[in-house]
């Protein structure tokens, strides 16, 4: 039962979101069958996606990445969000049968509360003040142990949540999870004063009133190990991060003064693994090349570039004066699509 669990207590000490992602699933890999942990962490200037999403669907990589930002992919379902100092993250961890969403959530909307925020249940699980969610969360269910995380916002930018959670214009049609987007709102909208140590406080209190009758928690340091070096280079690849996405098709068209041109791509595993270009241009033997050189490419701008670049500089113009205007039109307008998406 659990009054006879353990409670322990980990800080996270840094804002590297892989790094706090390896030491969370570290922690649920090692969790012994009488503990429960509260792991509080903070990441800066990240979106982190579902483990069943799109990544290029879900938010604009290059101007998160343009911007210093990281993308990364959790263990749990649900949509994608924007973690920023502002934010607070909490993950509840415990053995699979413990697990009961609404009850451990108690533990975050007693923490809210006792600080003065009206905060109360949504339908979805979700944690809402006066109609707007202030506390969205997902789960992940092991074989052994589960946990449930989620986010508080204190005083995050919404504005950057916006930009960078904003879907292309291009013409994704995916087989993954689209996220659900509500309208959300930062604790200091209804209190100026709030701060992120106020709320982290709060609910390492509330976990401790009900988990450790009010006692003071035992912390946890984590030391650097093999297990977290190796979950800490999954978390970070690019095959996880990007590699994990589900299977989908993507295109692009566009008129030049040489021809029209459609570009049609099928991923599987964020690689191409068809692609077919079709045009009305005069040079019928180089559109089925510059298709051939980007199979096999990985979703990457500067991957795809170099292919078709490789393929126009190396084609037997029949017309020299022509050439250039048609590499650069091509090159330039496929980077520009790119930059839309990657």
């Amino acid at each position: 039962m659990t009054e006879n669990l353990k409670a322990s207590l980990v800080i996270g000490e840094g804002y590297n979101p892989w790094y706090n992602l390896a030491l969370e699933e570290y922690l649920l890999n090692d969790l012994e069958e009488d503990e429960i942990i509260l792991y509080l962490w903070q990441n800066d200037n990240t979106v982190v996606i579902g483990r069943n999403q799109n990544a290029w669907q879900e938010c604009r990589i290059n101007d998160l990445e343009a911007a210093g930002g990281k993308l990364a992919r959790r263990l749990s379902g649900g949509g994608a969000v924007f973690h920023d100092l502002g934010n607070l993250n909490y993950t509840l961890l415990m053995p699979r049968r413990e697990y009961d969403l609404k009850e451990k959530l108690k533990i975050i909307l007693k923490a809210l509360q006792d600080i003065g925020i009206a905060a109360e249940f949504s339908g979805r699980n979700d944690i809402i003040c006066g109609g707007k969610k202030i506390s969205g969360n997902a789960y992940y269910l092991g074989s052994k142990a589960a946990y449930i995380h989620g986010t508080v916002l204190v005083d995050s930018d919404l504005e950057k949540l916006v930009s960078y959670l904003n879907v292309s214009d291009a013409k994704i049609k995916s087989k993954g999870i689209k996220s659900f987007r509500s309208r959300v709102m930062n604790l200091s909208d209804t209190d100026a004063e709030i701060s992120v140590a106020a709320v982290k406080e709060a609910i390492k209190n509330s976990f401790s009133d009900l988990y450790n009758q009010g006692q003071a928690l035992n912390e946890i340091k984590i030391e650097e190990n093999q297990e977290l070096k190796e979950l800490n280079n999954k978390y970070s690849s690019w095959d996880w991060r990007l590699g994990k996405t589900p299977d989908f098709d993507i295109s692009f068209n566009n008129r030049f003064q040489w021809g029209e041109v459609e570009l049609n791509l099928k991923l599987a595993s964020g690689t191409i693994a068809e692609a077919t270009l079709y045009s009305d241009a005069m040079y019928s033997d180089l559109i089925p090349k510059l298709s051939n050189s980007l199979i096999g490419k990985q979703f990457k701008q500067q991957e795809m570039l170099a292919g078709a670049e490789k393929v126009l500089d190396s084609y037997n113009w029949p017309d020299q004066n022509n050439s250039e205007a048609v590499k650069e039109g091509f090159l330039s307008w496929l980077e520009n699509e790119l930059n839309q998406i990657i």
